[in-house]
């Protein structure tokens, strides 16, 4: 079944603020095999003016694609998540994430395409902090492969 093109524009509800905390950083960066030390040392990001350690600018999708998840589980929408892979990813910052941040995100559906029988999905997270200041915008594209009409499985054979 084909993605409800109608849903182009759609916004969801802002999220809960999520907090940055240090320790989600220190740890995202290790897990990525970034040793920055604005990452992890205050004093080395406040050497960069930074008021306290900042994100490695990938730790947004942590927020955004969870955020996305109200676009993801919609069932008016019809995306069929058991065939999702991520397409792709891009960011845009007006400054880095820090510990401390109280960070919303509202997302938007893009966009709405269907090739090869594979529909794709194109979502925007706007993410604010507690005054409303904008820090980055991300877009995460989603590819529901399509089915493989003689077993209803995707093509590939796995998930």
């Amino acid at each position: 079944m084909a993605l409800d093109q109608s849903y182009v524009g759609r916004t969801y509800p802002p999220t809960p603020a999520y907090e940055v905390g240090r320790e989600k950083i220190r740890e995202f960066a290790e897990a990525i095999g970034d040793p920055n030390p604005a990452y992890v040392d205050p004093e080395a990001a406040k050497a960069l003016g930074h008021p306290d350690v900042i994100a490695p600018p990938t730790f947004a999708f942590a927020i955004t694609y969870k955020a996305a998840g109200v676009v993801i589980s919609d069932p008016e929408l019809g995306l069929d998540y058991s065939r999702v892979v991520h397409g792709d990813q891009k960011f845009a910052y007006t400054r880095p994430l820090r510990a401390g941040d109280r960070l919303t995100v509202t997302s938007t559906i893009e966009a709405v395409k269907s090739m090869a029988g594979n529909d794709i999905l194109d979502v925007r997270g706007e993410v604010h902090d507690e005054s409303g200041e904008h820090i980055v915008t991300a877009w995460t594209k989603l590819v529901a492969r399509a089915a493989d009409p003689e077993q209803g499985t995707p093509q590939d054979g796995g998930a």
